[in-house]
């Protein structure tokens, strides 16, 4: 039995046609979302990079919350993602204890929300939009610290 190829439409082949003659638009979002996103960069900063975190025994894996961990220049953000009617509420904490001054921002690709971290560590942001986000922390004389771009769906 010999096998043909499936039928291609006129439409199929036009557009197929286009994209291998390098003629089909870019969408006008398309650079203005790259545009965005290269603006929040961080130069210098050093990078946290996501580590596996183990389930805490007796907890029931259908239970709301999700906890990351990044890890960078001898810091470590752990993060609590709870959902809270469509939208993301973030607890985190820094360690070792922070300095004096020591910020977070809390990044989207459409805002930024700043704390200022306890004495203990801890920071938190409520009423996060589902999506991308990163965090960034700031310590007085030390090298910004930025985590991964993480997504977060509620």
């Amino acid at each position: 039995m010999t096998r043909r190829p499936p039928a291609i439409d006129d439409e199929s082949l036009i557009a197929a046609l286009r994209l291998a003659a390098g003629r089909d638009p870019v969408p006008a979002h398309v650079p203005a979302a790259a545009r965005a996103i290269f603006g929040l960069r961080l130069p210098g900063a050093a990078v946290a990079v996501p580590v596996a975190v183990p389930a805490p025994a007796g907890v029931r894996s259908g239970q709301e919350g999700r906890l990351l961990r990044f890890t960078a220049d001898e810091l470590t953000v752990e993060l609590e993602i709870t959902p809270v009617d469509g939208l993301v509420d973030l607890a985190g904490q820094v360690s070792p204890l922070p300095c004096a001054g020591t910020t977070v921002e809390v990044r989207t690709p459409h805002l930024t929300q700043a704390r200022e971290v306890s004495a203990t560590g801890q920071f938190a942001v409520t009423g996060l939009p589902p999506g991308w986000f990163s965090v960034v922390c700031r310590r007085p004389e030390h090298s910004p610290v930025v985590t991964s771009w993480t997504r977060i769906r509620p």
